[in-house]
């Protein structure tokens, strides 16, 4: 195994089951495009309870985030938290910040075992937050479950979107994290699909500028903070890390970066350590790669995740094209798939956020032609 990479071969260490794509919101992002009524093919209760049954043979300790839409819409989320619970699972929620996630809600699920709820602010300000998930009331019923959960001993973890709608939020947002005691900051940069092809994401360069200053706060925060659809995020906290932003081997590999905990927060890409089970039992790369590898109504997770030829191809990084197949930060990062795949359709191409040009390429790069993205290059620090 290439060293400052976990082992994904066997096992995701993230499992996403969409539970539902029902949700009272319309927020601008949605990569479900999220709807009020449930799709009357959803897993049921008892199709839930297997596919978490085969969830527990990854081994112990498996996480499972229920997402959605809104996973409260079900009636059957409590049962489903404790019996996964029972299996050994560590199950966790990402639920609305609707009037549905009521104190005493937070509190069966406390009661289930949950071990962590995700909540979404994307703004620092009760009016930027709610006009950008586009419901008034949004960031103050979030904030109040926040201190719901807090009060039933349910670690919160905070998720917001980076895209030109957001990034000048951040540090507000940044504030807001630590003022409520969250235990994580997930920064979830923007993949154009469902309801957000409409957003405009941030260019390359700004993005490493994030990151170069994400990488800061994760050094002096309180919270642990991971970034989601941004690998690159390691790339550049590698570069940071060494001398004069020294050059890490042709391999990817080298030294692992001096900033604790990135390469166990954020080595993971569609497919390669992450696993989605749609609404409906596809499983895909990602929630953000509708790629299906098949249904879990047929085959075990398991058996997909592990001997699927797309989550197979997803976790060779030689497999990789363009620029990405000759970063030389290939096994440290990978690029997101996802958005690789939004952009070509091809879930091997090049990541177009990552504005890195690898020493001595001359193929096409994967941004447009009349974006301003500067080059960085293995000097930049």
């Amino acid at each position: 195994m290439v060293p400052g990479r976990l082992d994904t071969s066997s096992r995701p260490l993230v499992l996403i089951w969409e539970v539902t794509q029902a949700c009272a919101l319309a927020c601008d992002h949605c990569r479900a495009d999220a709807h009020p009524r449930r799709h009357p093919d959803e897993l049921s209760t008892a199709e839930g309870k297997r596919l978490l049954e085969d969830a527990a043979a990854f081994g112990d300790g498996q996480l499972v985030v229920l997402s959605g839409g809104d996973p409260l819409v079900r009636e059957d989320v409590e049962e489903l938290v404790a019996y996964g619970t029972d299996l050994g699972l560590r199950m966790t929620i990402t639920p609305s910040g609707t009037h549905s996630l009521t104190a005493s809600r937070i509190r069966a699920l406390s009661g289930a075992g949950l071990e962590r709820m995700a909540v979404s602010i994307d703004g620092g300000s009760a009016e930027s937050h709610d006009s950008f998930r586009g419901e008034d009331g949004s960031f103050s019923e979030t904030v109040r479950a926040v201190a719901d959960a807090q009060s039933a001993g349910v670690p919160v973890q905070v998720n917001t979107t980076v895209c030109r709608d957001t990034v000048d939020e951040l540090p507000a947002i940044r504030t807001l994290v630590r003022e409520l005691g969250a235990v994580m900051w997930s920064v979830f940069f923007l993949v154009p699909v469902g309801r957000g092809r409409i957003l405009e994401p941030i260019d390359p360069a700004e993005a490493d500028a994030v990151m170069t200053w994400l990488d800061d706060v994760s050094r002096t925060d309180p919270f642990g903070l991971k970034t989601t659809e941004a690998p690159q995020y390691r790339r550049v906290s590698s570069q940071r890390s060494r001398p004069n932003g020294d050059r890490i081997g042709s391999n990817g590999d080298g030294p692992p970066a001096e900033n604790p905990g990135v390469a166990r927060r954020t080595g993971i890409v569609a497919g390669d350590g992450f696993a989605f089970v749609s609404h409906t039992g596809e499983v895909l790369p990602s929630g953000f790669l509708p790629k299906s590898a098949g249904n879990v109504r047929d085959r075990t997770i398991t058996e997909r995740y592990r001997d699927s030829p797309l989550f197979q191809s997803l976790r060779d990084r030689d497999r990789l094209e363009g620029k990405c197949g000759a970063c030389p930060y290939r096994t440290l990062c990978g690029g997101s798939r996802s958005r690789a795949f939004a952009h070509t359709g091809n879930p091997l191409e090049s990541d177009p956020l990552c504005p890195f040009v690898p020493p001595n390429y001359d193929g096409p790069l994967p941004w447009d032609e009349n974006q301003d993205a500067a080059v960085c290059s293995d000097n930049s620090n």
